[in-house]
């Protein structure tokens, strides 16, 4: 998964929260006058695109549940945890052991959901008839800081490894999104939660999910604040060829510039494909 992008009505303080609540650095040469790109080391995590005069997201419309940042370590996402709870602008909404990963989850200012994760190892996964088995059992959040917080971690936060793990989007119809993100894209379906459904590529837990928790018979999006983009990478140009000719067989209107593919999913979310 590549950075999520975002439109935002108040680029300077959105890219100071960030910088400072996830400790993300500008990645030089990626942005311009309305546009910020928001990383760790070379790898992009957020692009913030300035778009004032557009209507606040709704909890009920199909978008963003969260992007999802994946740390290297414990120790990593402690410190990512510490940065992002001690921000006067940040909301705290839970944490949850899932099994195959611990996870912290946060609010940005314009309502954006965030969750930031650490994954087990992967020969710790436990599998059964291609599903994954993930919970969402809670732990001590204080507990587990003070175990894992180191302050060489939170010192040099900036300079650790991270990137999107997963995307979780809220859409109208599981039905309608397994046929789309399955049938047409070619994930595989890694769980099937109530409302819910998760899928993924190279045997990884899951890479987007979708859920109707809150936005069961959502239509097509209407241009809001929040959610921009998804972006995907694939190993080669022949990939990127056969999704193509996938779309076009579905009737999905697409976009090729020879290297990229844009397209809408059936809530009108922008997704682009392009080799990594």
């Amino acid at each position: 998964m590549g950075a999520v992008t975002l439109h935002v009505g108040d680029l300077a303080a959105m890219s100071a929260y960030y910088r400072e609540a996830l400790a993300l650095t500008e990645l030089r040469g990626t942005g311009g006058p309305d546009r910020v790109v928001l990383g760790r080391g070379r790898t992009p995590v957020v692009v913030l695109r300035h778009t004032p005069g557009l209507p606040a997201t709704s909890r009920n419309q199909a978008g963003l549940f969260h992007t999802a940042v994946l740390l290297d370590t414990e120790e990593a996402l402690a410190a990512a945890v510490a940065h992002a709870a001690r921000h006067p602008l940040s909301r705290f909404v839970g944490n949850a052991d899932h099994g195959v990963s611990r996870a912290f989850y946060f609010t940005d200012p314009e309502d954006n959901g965030i969750e930031l994760y650490w994954d087990r190892p992967r020969d710790t996964w436990q599998w059964s008839g291609g599903r994954v088995a993930m919970g969402s059992d809670w732990f001590d959040p204080n507990t587990y800081l003070r175990r894992h917080l180191d302050e060489t971690a939170m010192r040099g936060a900036a300079g650790q490894g991270a990137g999107v793990g997963h995307v979780h989007l809220q859409v109208g119809d599981l039905t309608v999104a397994r046929r789309f993100y399955v049938g047409a894209l070619g994930f595989e379906v890694t769980a099937d939660l109530p409302g819910a459904l998760f899928v993924a590529a190279g045997g990884y837990h899951h890479h987007l999910a979708v859920n109707t928790w809150n936005s069961a018979g959502a239509g097509p999006r209407a241009a809001t604040l929040g959610l921009g983009q998804v972006s995907i990478t694939v190993p080669g140009r022949d990939d990127v060829d056969a999704l193509r000719d996938r779309l076009r067989h579905v009737r999905v209107p697409v976009r090729d510039d020879g290297r990229t593919l844009r397209f809408e999913d059936p809530w009108s979310t922008l997704v682009e494909v392009a080799v990594g």
